[in-house]
Order: C-alpha cells, then structure tokens, then sequence
C-alpha cells in the first residue's frame, strides 16, 4: 500500500514545481514586457503563454497544440520576408489608381490625414494603433479560445490563417505592391505621414531579442492587407462559432483595422478589399481543406502501418 502514496507524493511534488515553473517564468516574462515594451509576436506569446499554462497544469499540452501554428507562422514570415528579393518589379500606380477611382478620384489616405492628422499624436491615433498591434494577439487567442470551446473546429480555424498567410505570401512574391508611405517618399502621390511611426515612437516601443524580430521585413507586401485579412477572419470564425449576442461587436476590429491603416499611410483601400475577400475564400475553403489533410494523414498512417508489418 505504500507504493501508491509514494508515486501520488512523487506526481504532486512533480506538478508544484512545474506549477513553480511556470509562475516563476510568467513573472519575468511579463516583468521583460513591462520594462522594455514590445511588439506581442507570435514566438513572444507562445513563450509567455507556456508558461501560464503550466500553472494550471497544462502547459505540454498548450504548446504541443499552438507550436505548429507558431512555427507554421513564423516559416510564412520567413518568406514573405524572401518575397522582395525574388521579385523587384514593385507595383506603384495600380493601387493609387484604384484607390482614386473608389474614392471619386481623391486618394482616401490624404483625404483622412487632411482630417485627423494635426502634426502630433493624438488620442485616437492610440486607439487605432492599439488595434493594429493586435495583429497577432487576437488571432492567437482565438485560437485558444475554439480550442477550449469549440475544439470541432480548431484546425479548420488554423487551416484558414494558414490559407490566407500563404496567398498572401504568393501575391506578394507575383505582385510586389508599394504602400502608400512609400509612394510618398518617392513623390508619386501627394505627401502623406506615415502615422503609425510617430505613434510607435510616443509609446516608447521598443523590441527586446526574439526569433521573430530576425526574420527580415517586407517593405512591398502591401497587397492583400493581411492586417485586414486576419482580422476578418477573427470577426467570422467569432460570429460563426459563438452564439452569445455580444458577438457581434467584434466587427469593431476589423473596422478599426481597414480605417486605421490607410489613415496611418500603411495600406491602400483596395489592399484593405484583398485582403478581406482572401479571408472569406479562406473561410470557406477551409473546411474542404481540412478534410482532405486529415484523409491523407490517416492514408500516410495506414500506410506506415502497412510497411512495418511487411
């Protein structure tokens, strides 16, 4: 009868200290944060978020479940940063031509910059770079979210951030596309400020080292929006999914999100436009998608099972 007691006494120290662990690791995570603030990467939340899991005990199994979309996210990054390099041909007055013609021939960024901007950061400059920041985090805790709740369409959920990640990544690399902050800078369009600096710099944003931070940024991958994409997904899967009645002010994000950024100088309308149809394709796709993975899984499985037996 001893031995029993022995192996509950062994597991429950086991689990105090990965539960010490994980306070421990939360703290200096957080406190990092705290002093020197940064941008919430994907690598960044897998880390802190690992951590806070294992405090509740769960901490393998979040990291098994959220690494692949981290790694798989990471991996897009790694080639939207490539795309530029293989493709120099940058697009310029498509954007500005279509942007002019939704807008009864004013270029909309200059119209809302005569409007808002007064040359110093105000208040809702702050809102909506809030909302831009959530690039990563919304998503990413979503996908904790239907994880939790709605754990039937976890992978559809992550099949569709996949699909539009690696369009996006295809569209960048058959069509380098210039935002507007750039075609300004070269004299192509009317001057415009590119907001989201001047507000990154009163927030005091800095970055502190992370494999993210690494990966080499694409100046030219301005079409589709994957800002406006990502957070178009969020505000589906969310009205899909969940039936409570305050769903619905999700589609502040996405708002917040197509207004914020071509205020900012960051995106064109129709790059805002791209970007929410490749979500909704993503969105309906990604079921068909889902299910023709996990029939090849399961082939590749029986076919391993074959192949030892023989």
């Amino acid at each position: 009868a001893l031995f029993p007691v022995v192996g509950y006494n062994i597991r429950s120290v086991k689990k105090q200290i990965i539960q010490a662990v994980g306070v421990a690791g939360a703290v200096v995570v957080a406190g990092l944060y705290i002093r020197q603030p940064s941008f919430p990467t994907p690598d960044k939340l897998l880390v802190f978020l690992t951590f806070v899991f294992m405090t509740m005990g769960q901490g393998w199994e979040f990291f098994k479940r959220l690494a692949p979309f981290v790694v798989l996210l990471l991996v897009y990054e790694s080639f939207r940063g490539l795309a530029d390099g293989l493709n120099a041909n940058v697009h310029f007055s498509f954007m500005i031509e279509a942007d002019k013609l939704l807008a009864f021939g004013h270029l909309p960024t200059a119209v809302l910059q005569d409007w808002l901007w007064h040359g110093q950061v105000q208040w809702y400059d702050l809102v909506l770079y809030l909302f831009y920041m959530l690039h990563f985090v919304l998503p990413f805790a979503l996908a904790l979210l239907i994880w939790k709740k709605r754990a039937a369409q976890y992978w559809r959920y992550i099949t569709a951030f996949l699909l539009v990640s690696f369009g996006g990544f295809v569209t960048f690399l058959l069509f380098p596309a210039a935002p507007p902050w750039m075609a300004s800078d070269l004299g192509l369009i009317e001057p415009i400020t590119r907001v989201s600096s001047h507000v990154w710099q009163a927030l005091g944003v800095q970055d502190f080292p992370s494999l993210y931070n690494k990966i080499s940024p694409n100046a030219v991958a301005a079409m589709p929006s994957l800002h406006a994409a990502y957070s178009t997904l969020v505000a589906l899967f969310v009205v899909r999914l969940f039936r409570n009645k305050w769903r619905w002010l999700v589609l502040v994000y996405p708002v917040a999100i197509y207004f914020g950024t071509v205020y900012q100088g960051e995106h064109y309308i129709i790059d805002e436009l791209a970007g929410g149809l490749y979500a909704v394709a993503a969105f309906w796709a990604s079921p068909w998608v889902t299910q023709k993975i996990k029939r090849m899984l399961a082939s590749s499985a029986r076919l391993y099972r074959l192949a030892r037996r023989d």
